[in-house]
């Protein structure tokens, strides 16, 4: 009869050999332990199975750039497409770090460039991160240009974001959309301005446009917000850089980690939800006749609560209807 022990971080079989729970499973697989991958692979671990970041084998090795370890994971059936819990899949996660050979690799065996509807997609990852050989080999492979990640923004809006200036006229020439807006209401336009990015703003507008832009206030761009641009790790990760810098050590390695950091910290803030507007309450009533008072709110023509109106006017204390819109009561 087997026994069942327990040990901290695995599970493992008087016999079998040790199966990971998912955070061992990660740090292993950062490591790139092929023996281990290979040890647990054998003993029944699913090839899909979740780490505790990042996602599957397959993924943590293509975020990592270990084409062997890819190698592995893909030859006892991992699904070279699945997306982990934000939505990403291994290429997607290759593109982020800038691994080109990994995302190579994985379009030579049918990974898809493009990710589904209203998701970050490899190509926004690689403009966002300014990897420029990975975003030209994307786009050379057919990565859709006009790709919007979760909250609407466009790839060339993450350029503009980032003053990739080089990435947006590549995307540009390549028919990018220009006009495209996120949820917030911002395009690329908006967010050009925002930073006073002016070279940026007249690549993402007509000369018409640009021209009105530029002659607006200020204040209506709004101010660029930088509240969550750190992070205890991205910290840690710049103290770590300035000893390399002092001690006169490369540096590459610790870049590639601070500008995956930053892009996961702006994903973060671009991806909360956001407050709704507040519907409008539209209360009625008249003098002497308390059975006539009414509260509703005011609904459009899809059956959604609008936001607040300046209230309509009115003949002796009667308001009159919204001309589109429908009330209902409350």
């Amino acid at each position: 009869m087997a026994c069942w022990l327990a040990a901290p971080g695995t599970v493992f079989s008087a016999d079998g050999p040790r199966l990971p729970d998912p955070v061992r499973f990660t740090v292993s697989m950062e490591l790139g332990d092929m023996r281990q991958a290979e040890a647990w692979l054998d003993a029944g671990l699913p090839p899909d199975f979740m780490g505790s970041r990042i996602g599957s084998g397959l993924m943590i090795a293509a975020w990592e750039g270990k084409p062997e370890l890819m190698r592995l994971f893909i030859s006892r059936g991992a699904d070279i497409n699945l997306l982990n819990a934000n939505g990403e899949s291994a290429i997607a996660l290759a593109a982020w770090r800038g691994n080109l050979e990994a995302v190579q690799w994985l379009v030579d065996r049918g990974a898809r460039i493009n990710a589904p509807a209203r998701h970050w997609s490899a190509l926004h990852y690689a403009v966002f991160a300014g990897h420029e050989a990975v975003a030209d080999y994307l786009i050379e492979q057919g990565a859709d240009i006009n790709a919007q990640s979760t909250n609407g923004s466009s790839v060339l809006m993450m350029a503009v974001y980032e003053g990739r200036q080089e990435l947006a006229g590549k995307l540009v020439a390549k028919g990018a959309l220009r006009s495209p807006k996120n949820d917030l209401g911002d395009g690329a336009l908006d967010w050009a301005m925002r930073h006073n990015r002016l070279e940026l703003a007249r690549l993402v507008s007509a000369p018409d446009e640009f021209a009105e832009a530029v002659n607006q206030p200020k204040e209506k761009w709004g101010t660029a917000q930088r509240s969550l641009r750190t992070s205890p790790e991205l910290e840690t990760l710049l103290t770590m850089r300035e000893k390399l810098v002092e001690r006169g050590m490369a540096t590459e390695t610790i870049d590639r980690r601070i500008a995956s950091e930053r892009v996961r910290i702006v994903r973060a803030e671009m991806d909360r939800p956001q407050a709704a507007a507040a519907p409008t309450l539209e209360i009625t009533a008249r003098r002497g006749k308390p059975a006539e008072q009414s509260a509703n709110i005011v609904y459009d023509a899809k059956g959604k609560a609008t936001g607040y109106k300046v209230p309509p006017a009115t003949v002796f204390g009667t308001p009159k209807m919204p001309p589109k819109g429908k009330l209902r009561n409350y």
